[in-house]
């Protein structure tokens, strides 16, 4: 074939009519072609542009959030509030500030890069104290595979660098020397050396296993970060609190694409377990606390791949139930809270009970008043449950069959004493409200003789809101939505690791050391359920 673009005006003269017609398709097809790839620079130009734009207006949204957190700071405001909620107020600030500026750099590292000279750091910056002389120190040397330079001569070693970071096992500090070899080639001024490896915390001087350690002493242990400080000053090291909740921040950053896949893993199931607490919210403006909730949602109680998330919200309102599940459809074991209504409505989405709200309704009665009825209530209850906890290691399907067959004419019975008791207790006493209750809620409580997979109640999210009542007494109110939001990601990981039969330190550690370097299509091998420690 001829190629048009090594042709001349005078090579045309004389050429056989079908050999122009041959040429003229080609110029064509390369001015359609050349239209083509115009076309295709301009759109990447143009999606260039939009995402600049998106970028900026995320940069902007982000340096106001750290203008405020500034403002409020320095705040008179502050001044009004008491010692213990200004500590943790300027706790969960260090955390919020260093997790905008962690996002912040990350922003700014997808823009074009600027000139020389116009990306300087900004001066004053507060000298790091070097690492305690005292602390045992692990030497890990980083040399080039190869020291053989290009032009075929041995390079010679000039030099290291060395770079330490702080890291941490139970009741004993130690410190990592890393250090990395230089080589140089004195032919041809080359010079190798090994790169440095990146960090949860970059440039920083914790190692992922002191940061491990602060996030679950912090959300599994409750242990508040003034104490943390106090624990680490026995062993002659300086943390200050707010540098432990600055890591903190940089690890909430860092588990983000992590968090987004395990709320999708949650949100596979096809039976979830979904309940509320409240907790306080601390108010910086007014310097006084408000009522935030945490929502959590998890796998059916016998699912073979347990999982929990922690949804932080700033009310109860059903409307975050309904953003958190979004498209999801399955059975939801819920207790009869009203805000669960809106999200019950969707028709692809099936309601089952709790038996055990029943049964506290009848069991305070007994406590109470003695009530007999109540009491009657609660073995024939009693009885249901002796069923259940035999049959909770069976497959799916010999459980629904056993209910079927054993259980369920003791519920059918149950129905039918509690319609005739109902008929001889007075209208408006506790007993009487007691049996309207199961009643009224009767078709959701036998939802279980349908699905296997079904609990009989929701006690398995009531237990995974524990650790929540355990840290309202530690830290008694989170200290931002930011701040709850923080430690409803980092609480999700850690009880879920627990659910597995996983250590949390041995897990976190071990993902917050992978994940730097771990590629993002590959990030379901850190999950709870998936995770193996290496080795």
């Amino acid at each position: 074939m001829l190629d048009v673009r090594d042709l001349q005006a005078q090579n045309l003269r004389g050429l056989a009519p079908n050999v122009l017609a041959e040429l003229a398709e080609q110029m064509l097809a390369q001015l359609q072609e050349h239209s083509r790839r115009i076309e295709e620079q301009g759109q990447h130009i143009e999606r260039q542009a939009r995402d600049i734009k998106f970028k900026d207006a995320k940069i902007e949204k982000i340096t106001f959030e750290l203008a405020r957190l500034k403002a409020w700071k320095f705040s008179a405001k502050t001044e009004s509030m008491n010692a213990e909620q200004r500590q943790m107020f300027e706790d969960t600030l260090a955390e919020d500030q260093a997790d905008l500026e962690a996002q912040l750099a990350a922003l700014k590292a997808q823009l074009p890069k600027v000139p020389d000279g116009q990306d300087k750091q900004p001066k004053g910056q507060p000298r790091r104290q070097a690492l305690p002389a005292h602390l045992r120190r692990v030497e890990h040397h980083h040399e080039p595979i190869d020291t053989v330079c290009g032009c075929g001569r041995q390079m010679l070693r000039i030099g290291e660098d060395v770079s330490e970071k702080l890291d941490i096992v139970p009741a004993e500090f130690f410190v990592h020397r890393h250090v990395r070899g230089k080589w140089a080639c004195k032919c041809c001024n080359a010079l190798k050396q090994e790169p440095v490896e990146p960090s949860i915390v970059d440039k920083g001087i914790p190692a992922p296993g002191l940061v491990a350690y602060t996030m679950v002493s912090r959300f599994a242990d409750h242990i508040p970060y003034y104490r943390q400080e106090q624990i680490n000053a026995r062993s002659r090291v300086h943390t200050p609190r707010t540098t432990l909740a600055s890591w903190a921040g940089h690890a909430s950053v860092g588990v983000a694409p992590l968090l987004d896949a395990h709320r999708a893993f949650v949100f596979s199931a096809k039976v979830l377990h979904a309940d509320e607490t409240p907790v306080a919210m601390l108010d910086p403006g007014s310097g006084k606390t408000k009522r935030a909730y945490v929502w959590a949602y998890a796998r059916g109680a016998f699912d073979p791949h347990a999982a929990v998330f922690y949804d932080f919200c700033v009310s109860r309102a059903g409307r975050h139930a309904a953003d958190a599940l979004g498209k999801w459809s399955g059975t939801l074991i819920v207790d009869d809270y009203a805000g669960y209504d809106q999200v019950l409505k969707v028709a692809e989405r099936i309601e089952a009970g709790c038996l055990a709200h029943c049964r506290r309704k009848f069991d305070e009665l007994v406590k109470v008043k003695g009530s007999e009825v109540a009491k009657e209530a609660v073995i024939r209850i009693g009885r249901l449950y002796k069923i259940e906890r035999e049959i909770a290691g069976l497959t799916a399907q010999d459980r629904l069959d056993i209910r079927q067959t054993i259980a369920k004419p003791h519920w059918d019975e149950l129905q039918i004493w509690l319609q005739l008791e109902r008929q001889r207790v007075p209208d408006g006493t506790t007993t009487a409200k007691a049996i309207d209750y199961t009643l009224r809620r009767w078709e959701a409580l036998t939802r279980c003789l349908h699905d296997g997979n079904v609990a009989v109640d929701n006690n398995h999210i009531e237990n995974l809101m524990r650790p929540w009542a355990m840290g309202r007494k530690a830290w008694l109110f989170a200290g931002s939505e930011m701040g709850g939001e923080r430690a409803a990601a980092m609480m999700s990981l850690l009880q879920s690791a627990k659910l597995n039969g996983h250590a949390p330190l041995a897990y976190l550690t071990d993902v917050l050391t992978r994940l730097p370097n771990h590629p993002n299509s590959r990030i379901e091998e850190l999950l709870p359920h998936r995770w193996a420690p290496k080795g």
